[in-house]
């Protein structure tokens, strides 16, 4: 080989070198940003951002640092950006089902906040988590919720009922399930989906709000088929799970409950039912409540003849 040559494939060796090194120090550098965004995502999730996306420009292959801007921007409820981020995400690391799963609860969020075209774009994702992790229950949860506001309730009530059967202690899986029975005047399916979550599913403050709606949502398939005595034993039971504080409708749901009796019980009524006028009719917060305070000078009015 001559010189020239042997000068020739030197350089190309020495440039191959040089790109691969300038490769590696982009590869540090990214991750050392990446630290500097954990260290600060708990105080500062903006100056936390702004590190991860640098970290992301110069090393956009790094799943795992998008992965973390994707959750800073979670915690933003930035539920757009968290979506096309987690999107790269999945484009570089596809077979992480967690990824497919925050990105289809970002799109449900864009749609519970008012875009309802996110309800259809969240379907894909979400069959990915379930195709990925078939024991993800909250993927099945969510897919269920995107075929109940995408009007296909069968694929809603099947998936619900798959979440429910791979994590049955989830309190939040139960009321959509029933509540879609009821809207069917399925009220049987109803009760057996409200009263199989409020055997299984822990009391406590992480329940305990799903657990007070099934005692509702119980109560209110037993009025609708006419069994007044259920009625009363689930709404008797919802006022253990919550206080005033967090449920203030409880003593208008048992009062207007005694009330509409036969006979009406009017003492345990109108104590109830004057509770929740004071509380809640006189208080700041009235607006959110017109309804039920309507009915409740209404019924307190008949009750006093």
């Amino acid at each position: 080989m001559t010189l020239q040559k042997l000068l020739k494939v030197g350089l190309v060796s020495i440039g191959l070198s040089g790109a691969l090194s300038a490769c590696s120090r982009d590869h540090i550098e990214a991750v050392n940003l990446a630290i500097e965004g954990d260290q600060a995502v708990k105080v500062n999730v903006e100056g936390a951002i702004q590190k991860y996306e640098q970290a992301v420009q110069l090393d956009p292959t790094n799943h795992v640092i998008l992965w973390k801007l994707a959750v800073a921007y979670e915690k933003k409820e930035d539920w757009e950006k968290t979506a096309s981020t987690l999107s790269r995400a999945v484009q570089v690391a596809p077979d992480f089902a967690n990824y497919w799963f925050k990105r289809g609860n970002a799109l449900i969020m864009q749609a519970e906040g008012g875009n309802p075209d996110a309800y259809e774009q969240a379907k894909e994702p979400l069959k990915k988590c379930v195709e990925k992790d078939p024991n993800l229950a909250e993927c099945y949860h969510l897919l269920g919720e995107a075929y109940q506001y995408t009007n296909d309730e069968q694929s809603a009530v099947e998936n619900y009922t798959k979440a429910i059967e791979h994590d049955s202690t989830k309190g939040f899986f139960y009321p959509p399930l029933a509540e879609l029975y009821i809207t069917y005047k399925l009220f049987k399916e109803a009760e057996q989906v409200t009263g199989e979550g409020l055997k299984v599913v822990p009391p406590g403050p992480k329940n305990n709000s799903a657990l007070y709606g099934m005692c509702i949502l119980a109560a209110n398939a037993a009025q609708l088929r006419g069994d007044s005595a259920a009625q009363l034993a689930a709404v008797e039971k919802a006022e253990q799970f919550v206080g005033e504080d967090s449920h203030p409708d409880a003593a208008f749901n048992l009062g207007s409950t005694y009330a509409a009796m036969e006979p009406p019980q009017k003492e345990k009524a109108l104590r109830l039912l004057n509770q929740f006028q004071k509380r809640t009719c006189r208080s700041g917060n009235s607006a959110k409540w017109k309804e039920q305070c309507e009915q409740t000078a209404s019924l307190i009015q008949k009750l006093g003849q």
